[in-house]
């Protein structure tokens, strides 16, 4: 009897004799992960609900600030206009920065739909939540059962600043591919994980954390035997990064282009200096410190705690990979502060220790535990989005 994946209970042939095997697997694994996307569902409509309410109140449209500020700007000038061709002198302008395969997705799927490329990059950033969450569940299914599984959706949902993941920027799509490159290593999926992981490497410049992670596990498990598959992967996860590095370098003539554009948007690797620096101007000398940097800074300081619970519990190697690489180049940057909880939302390994920990309470204390991140998520989303005055 073979079981769908992810889980399932009944083999689908005796039900659907004349729907294809693929078929029918995606059916009832689809069937199976429905209550943790229905669950993800509303805790995104509860958050919109709060950003539409707050937004009404205060006089200010919702639909411009989820479908075309900020990045997603930048990612609709890309569609329309395409990439630059110089270097330039001036700090935060060069669109080289940011990564192509949304705005190539934007472009084609608006050349034969209707409705203007903002709308199809909202669309498109909503429908890869659902494929991220359906991935994310998967992920804590496979290592601790349905309820975990569900209990990490709904916590990724909830996730601070989750107000993103339903708005036109790459984080839904990003994380889709993580999650779904890093369920298919922990099935032994090789060239379905490579093939993720360098999707990833052409969706955000944190695309290598998942290639770090795919290929070091990809290259360990040659120990136990060649495998051709195995190698492949490897070899693959960080061709997507690469290829667009290699790009850049050749349009701006000169190997480093890619890094000299990081450097007008000030994203260096320091080691942690300016993060510091930011963390103590904030926490001790600042007198009126901005409530969103302070939640930002809690952020990052819950997921480096998160991490060493994630190291104490022995995740599996491709999650603590991924994870550590994330954190090593979010919290490692020089670059800009504010959209740093932003950056580390794809990490949704690093919940893994709080839904474990929300599974094991009774109902009651998992629901006010639940309905707390939720109703927390919310305010945080809707002051990010119109209280904070810069990009999220």
């Amino acid at each position: 009897m073979t079981a769908p994946l992810p889980g399932g209970s009944l083999p689908a042939s005796r039900r659907h004799p004349d729907v294809p095997r693929p078929t029918r697997a995606a059916v009832n694994a689809l069937r199976y992960a429905a209550p943790a996307l229905a669950a993800y569902a509303a805790v995104r409509l509860t958050g919109l609900a709060v950003l539409w309410a707050w937004a009404h109140a205060e006089g200010v449209g919702v639909w411009q600030t989820v479908a075309s500020d900020w990045d997603a700007n930048w990612y609709l000038g890309i569609a329309d206009q395409g990439y630059a061709r110089e270097l330039g002198t001036t700090y935060d302008t060069n669109n080289l920065a940011f990564f192509p395969l949304y705005p190539v997705l934007v472009k084609a799927i608006a050349a034969f739909t209707p409705g203007s490329r903002a709308t199809v990059g909202l669309v498109l950033a909503v429908a890869f939540s659902f494929v991220a969450a359906w991935g994310v569940f998967a992920v804590g299914e496979r290592l601790y059962g349905r309820r975990v599984g569900v209990l990490l959706t709904v916590l990724w949902g909830a996730f601070p600043v989750a107000a993103v993941q339903w708005m036109g920027y790459t984080e839904s799509l990003f994380t889709a591919f993580v999650a779904w490159s890093l369920y298919a290593v922990l099935r032994g999926d090789w060239l379905w994980a490579g093939s993720l992981a360098a999707l990833s490497g052409l969706t955000r410049p944190t695309g290598v954390a998942l290639a770090a992670a795919v290929s070091l596990t990809a290259l360990l498990s040659l120990r136990r035997g060649f495998r051709g598959r195995a190698l492949a992967g490897a070899l693959l996860a960080p061709l997507g990064w690469l290829l667009y590095v290699g790009w850049v370098g050749l349009r701006l003539g000169r190997w480093d282009g890619y890094f000299a554009v990081q450097k007008l948007w000030h994203n260096e690797l320091d080691g942690g200096v300016e993060t510091l620096r930011i963390v103590r101007q904030l926490l001790f000398y600042d007198s009126d410190p901005e409530l969103y940097l302070v939640m930002v800074t809690l952020v990052m300081a819950a997921c480096a705690a998160l991490f060493g619970l994630c190291l104490r519990r022995r995740q599996p190697l491709p999650l603590l990979v991924f994870s550590g690489v994330l954190l090593v180049i979010v919290l490692g940057s020089g670059g800009v502060y504010f959209p740093r909880a932003r950056f580390l939302l794809p990490g949704f390994p690093l919940l893994l220790p709080l839904a474990l920990y929300v599974a094991g309470l009774k109902w009651t204390r998992a629901a006010l535990f639940v309905t707390a991140a939720v109703l927390g998520s919310a305010y945080c989303s809707g002051y990010m989005l119109l209280v904070w005055p810069s990009a999220p």
